[in-house]
Parts: structure tokens; C-alpha cells; sequence
């Protein structure tokens, strides 16, 4: 597929490129190649060569109750009472690694 000086200009200056006239002739070329055979993919009426069933199972989305607070604080590195202790993460406290 040909592309245009036009276009290869408007794509250098997009992409704030200084190419020479030997550039612009390769870039053109590269580009021309890389949309053929884009279309050329898109021409297939085939699935590809791989087509690999899905195997996950999926379960009903649907609520459920909460764990207690103390249950899932009981777990946490750090709590204060019965809630999650974490590090600041804004201002100047933040914590020093380790």
C-alpha cells in the first residue's frame, strides 16, 4: 500500500522527527509493507490456528455477608483496636523502607 509524502510528513512532524529524504523513502516503504499485510490479516475469514476453548468456570455472582471486622483485622500485620493499621501515604510521614 503506498503511503503519500504528505502522510509521511504529517507522521514525522507528530512524532517531532527530523528525517532526511532517504528516511522518509525507508519509513514510506516500512509502512507501505506493515499495512499490507495488516490487510491481509484482516482478509482471513478462518479463525486462527489456535483457538482454545475457554476452561474457566464461572460462578453466579450474587452477595454474600461480610466477615466480621474482628476476623478480618485479625489477620492484618498492624491494627489499632479494630481496625487496619496501614502507613501514611500523603504529607511528609511517610515510612522509611525497610
Amino acid at each position: 500500500m503506498p503511503i503519500s509524502e504528505r502522510t509521511i510528513e504529517h507522521l514525522a512532524r507528530l512524532a517531532n522527527l527530523d528525517l532526511d529524504p532517504d528516511e522518509r523513502e525507508r519509513l514510506a516503504k516500512d509502512l507501505g509493507a506493515i499495512l499490507e499485510y495488516v490487510e491481509r490479516l484482516a482478509d482471513t475469514e478462518e479463525g486462527t490456528a489456535l483457538e482454545i476453548p475457554s476452561m474457566t468456570q464461572l460462578r453466579e455472582d450474587s452477595p454474600t455477608p461480610p466477615l466480621p471486622s474482628g476476623v478480618a483485622v485479625s489477620v492484618a500485620p498492624e491494627r489499632h483496636n479494630e481496625l487496619f493499621k496501614v502507613p501514611p501515604v500523603l504529607g511528609s510521614e511517610r515510612p522509611k523502607p525497610a
